[in-house]
């Protein structure tokens, strides 16, 4: 029999270390933030990028998970321990090359629902999770797990026809296999185009009028400015209104677990950012 002394029950003190830790962090929780790959573009990586760097101005530490089909694979060591295909880009953002991760996850129902289970294990640091990847990937990841949420994907496109179609295409998979029924839009145009709100309006009415899907807000960026230039004021409030509508996951005993672990970093705040 276990014994633990009346003074310990009294004061809260933690009976092992383990312990000290879930009472420092009870709540810690991670976003999963769901961005539609678009092979049709070739800007997808100034969309992610984009991304971590507002995340990033609000303090947060972004771990990009790429399952888009120009990705590479992910290493060989990640097959055992995702932990060990995750690369450090900067202090404030990891990447997690992950192209045909999602299936390697799948059950007998279609779901890849513990992928999103063995990422959070995998980087309880983290803050924030960009899941890049195919419609029907984000589908069988998140649709289980995001019933009765509120959950709104990040679509992108450029100006060309090949991309609006496929971003259509990806609106209309969500639509039909998961219900989810309002997406945000980026398009990747230089800034003198027009063809920008053109191209905004064009999905929105058929997204509307064939799928009754809503596109709840769109903007223009320049895929050619440098990556050191700061994201102006309306793309961060579109990656923080993002973070709200993101799917929310807390840590379980596991991700505990691992930053019990030899070398494991201890996560960077004590408190959500975002409840």
């Amino acid at each position: 029999m276990i014994h633990t002394s009346r003074s310990s029950m009294q004061t809260g003190r933690p009976v092992d270390q383990a312990h000290g830790l879930r009472q420092m962090f009870p709540t810690r929780v991670l976003r999963f933030v769901p961005v539609v790959s678009n092979p049709q573009v070739i800007f997808g990586g100034v969309v992610l990028e984009r991304l971590c760097a507002a995340y990033a101005g609000f303090g947060l530490k972004t771990l990009v998970v790429d399952a888009g089909e120009r990705a590479r694979p992910p290493s060989e060591l990640a097959g055992f321990d995702l932990s060990e295909g995750i690369e450090a880009l900067s202090a404030d953002v990891s990447y997690l090359p992950a192209r045909g991760l999602p299936l390697k996850h799948v059950d007998a129902q279609g779901s890849s629902a513990s992928l999103v289970d063995a990422l959070a294990t995998a980087a309880p640091q983290i803050d924030v999770v960009i899941l890049h990847a195919s419609a029907s990937e984000l589908v069988r990841m998140l649709s289980k797990l995001a019933r009765g949420q509120n959950l709104r994907p990040l679509v992108f496109t450029d100006e060309n026809p090949a991309g609006l179609t496929h971003a259509y295409a990806a609106v209309k998979v969500m639509a039909q296999r998961a219900q989810w029924m309002a997406y945000d839009l980026l398009v990747c145009a230089n800034p003198a185009s027009q063809m920008g709100a053109q191209i905004a309006h064009r999905l929105e009415q058929c997204a509307d009028n064939f799928l009754g899907a809503a596109q709840r807000d769109w903007l223009q960026i320049n895929p050619m400015e440098p990556a050191t230039q700061d994201p102006g004021p309306a793309f961060l409030d579109m990656a923080a209104d993002l973070l709200r509508c993101a799917l929310p996951h807390t840590l379980g005993e596991s991700a505990f677990d691992h930053l019990m672990s030899p070398g494991a970093a201890l996560p960077s705040r004590s408190t959500p950012v975002f409840n």
